[in-house]
């Protein structure tokens, strides 16, 4: 079972700031009924005022330009007043109809302007009449639209054919869409996606499984969710089945390798059924897509999109999977209210992810997952520092990109309360919670301050004295005495690091030939920083890391080459740099090269080569790191 040492000394930990609550007297505050939608500072629209509830999407696909063109019609719910704000960013507003079909077949026109809105976006205002249900947006994306990430065939894995895919979280929704693209607002969807011919375009709804000779596909998603889910990828795709509510979509050349790794997929699924619940969005499939995606995994109902860089070969690093498939419970069926409380959806997506790790490979095995994810979660709280507002699990992003908060703050720090929740309680109490909760508020948002009183009414409700939750939410760091996994095989690992730095015999020394990914994390991460070149050479032609094929080996490797200045590395740490967008990996390389003078000089004639390749995602952060190691 997985073991947990307690901290007995932790640096003191900053109080939590004032909340900045509106001077009402609370008679009125009181009153006041609750907005059925939450605030949203990252979102101009108002959904309390005129929601959109339903959309139907007609768009073409059109390479040649990249841009989509095409329509989208949205079905509303009104509360008061007439006009309708959604959010838009370099989109092309050509017209505006609303209402009912007048008697020729043609809506009214409706009056509508874009007003200037932040970086993230602007303000687009329709005007309605006093009747109208329905609002039909003809438009077209930008070139640079920041969703959107268009490839030649060249960028792609077999070469043969061009390929589109978009990415939403947190707030990109709007530059493919006009939408009130907030993580409160809950719709449902159909679509029509005109594409090139030979094509096959997918979607986070239900989805075709074969090309068809017109290139139209239609899509239909019936289960409300929030905009920034909503999802399309465009290529030379094949489908292979991996069981019966799941399988895989890949680029023909890659499809064989990811079913052989995905193979476990049904079992997690019905592992993760047994945990907490009915699966309710009918089938999870998979689309691999090419290396420039800026995330491991994106959740997307009903078909995750996954990085091809955890295709290692031995489903060593499938533990993505787990990850994306728990979103299906926590984010996509109960939602975080608003980016501030972020680590409602991945602080229970990751206990969620090493529950189902641990059910299906033992407790040893998940015992290595959070010993790894405690170190990454370290390493964030050193750099933003352990005083910082940034480290607590409820943030303040207002006025800031919420990507900011996208850190392992709200996966690791949020995965250790709920752990220490399970310890509290016992496992089979907190199982019970967590499954009643995922039940009562499908489909619904959570904000934290609904959370704490959903645990006081249920989990905390008979305790004599209720843990110190506010501790892990409110306040900087890490609460004292918090849960601290550890694990009997990297201790062995430690050993026979320990054994090498001093002996420097790598291949005399090493048992590695049963080593998983994650002993060799391990074992990477513990190598002290700036050792010399030679050191690692001697290790490199032991086990030929520098051409390592399994991603993270190879990130932690030239993490290592970097702080050493190890030159026989970096051919490959280039050819890694300009092939790979996964931003996890580049935010850590290219911040370790701004350091020093030269390896910022290496670093930027590099990027100039790979920005194009990058998501807006990644360069956006990027462009940051680098300008930051001038």
């Amino acid at each position: 079972m997985t073991i947990y040492r307690t901290l007995t000394a932790v640096a003191a930990i900053a109080m939590i700031a004032a909340t900045g609550c509106r001077p009402e007297p609370a008679s009125e505050a009181e009153s006041a009924p609750e907005p059925k939608y939450a605030v949203d500072h990252h979102s101009f629209g108002n959904p309390n005022e005129i929601a959109v509830t339903h959309l139907d999407l007609v768009l073409n696909v059109d390479f040649d330009k990249r841009m989509l063109m095409g329509t989208a019609t949205f079905k509303l719910e009104r509360n008061s007043g007439n006009t309708l704000v959604l959010d838009a960013r370099d989109l092309d507003i050509r017209s505006v109809k609303h209402g009912k079909p007048l008697e020729g077949g043609e809506h009214a026109v409706a009056e509508f302007k874009i007003k200037e809105g932040n970086e993230h976006g602007d303000i687009l205002e329709i005007q309605l009449n006093d009747s109208a249900e329905l609002v039909t947006i003809d438009y077209s994306t930008s070139p640079d639209a920041a969703a959107l990430l268009w490839h030649s065939p060249s960028q792609t894995h077999d070469k043969n054919s061009p390929f589109l895919f978009t990415q939403g979280q947190a707030i990109l929704t709007r530059s493919w869409i006009p939408i009130q693209d907030s993580p409160a607002l809950r719709i449902t969807y159909n679509a029509k996606i005109r594409t090139p011919e030979g094509m096959l375009a997918v979607m986070s709804a239900e989805n075709p499984t074969e090309k068809n000779e017109d290139g139209v596909f239609e899509f239909r998603m019936e289960q409300p969710i929030p905009p920034y889910l909503m999802a399309l990828a465009v290529g030379d795709l094949e489908f292979a089945p991996l069981g019966d509510r799941t399988g895989v979509y890949a680029e023909p050349g890659l499809l064989e390798a990811a079913a052989r790794e995905f193979e476990d997929t049904e079992k997690m699924l019905e592992t993760a059924e047994n945990l907490y619940g009915p699966y309710v969005w009918d089938r999870f499939d998979i689309l691999v897509l090419p290396p420039s995606f800026p995330f491991g995994g994106m959740e997307n109902p009903r078909l995750t999109f996954a990085t091809p860089t955890i295709i290692a070969g031995d489903k060593s690093l499938t533990g993505l999977i787990a990850h994306e498939l728990a979103h299906s419970w926590s984010g996509n069926l109960v939602t975080n209210g608003s980016w501030n409380d972020f680590w409602l959806n991945e602080g229970f997506t990751v206990y969620f992810e090493k529950r189902i790790m641990e059910a299906l490979y033992g407790p040893e095995y998940a015992e290595m997952l959070n010993v790894l994810g405690y170190q990454d979660l370290l390493a964030t709280i050193e750099r933003l520092g352990p005083e910082s507002e940034d480290t607590e699990l409820k943030l303040d992003l207002e006025g800031r990109n919420p990507d900011d908060g996208m850190n392992d703050i709200a996966y690791e720090k949020g995965y250790l309360m709920l752990r220490s929740l399970e310890e509290w309680a016992g496992r089979e109490a907190f199982d019970a919670f967590l499954m009643e909760y995922f039940r009562v508020h499908a489909f619904e948002t959570m904000t934290t301050a609904r959370f704490i009183d959903y645990l006081d009414a249920t989990l905390f409700a008979d305790a004599k004295e209720r843990p110190d939750v506010e501790a892990w939410i409110y306040k900087p760091g890490l609460p004292e005495g918090h849960p601290v996994p550890v694990s009997d095989v990297f201790d062995r690992v430690d050993s026979v690091r320990n054994m090498w730095l001093e002996d420097q015999t790598a291949a005399a020394v090493l048992p590695v030939e049963k080593w998983s990914t994650h002993e060799w994390l391990h074992f990477l991460r513990g190598i002290p920083e700036g050792i010399p070149a030679e050191q690692l050479a001697e290790l490199d032609a032991a086990f030929d890391l520098t051409k390592s094929g399994n991603s993270e080996i190879a990130f932690a490797w030239f993490l290592q080459s970097i702080h050493s200045d190890y030159r026989p590395a970096f051919d490959a740490m280039e050819a890694f740099l300009i092939e790979v967008g996964r931003r996890k990996f580049l935010e850590p390389l290219y911040a370790a090269l701004a350091e020093d003078e030269a390896h910022l000089k290496w670093a930027k004639r590099v990027y100039k080569e790979a920005r194009p390749n990058y998501h807006s995602v990644t360069a956006v952060t990027i462009d940051e790191v680098l300008d930051a190691g001038e």
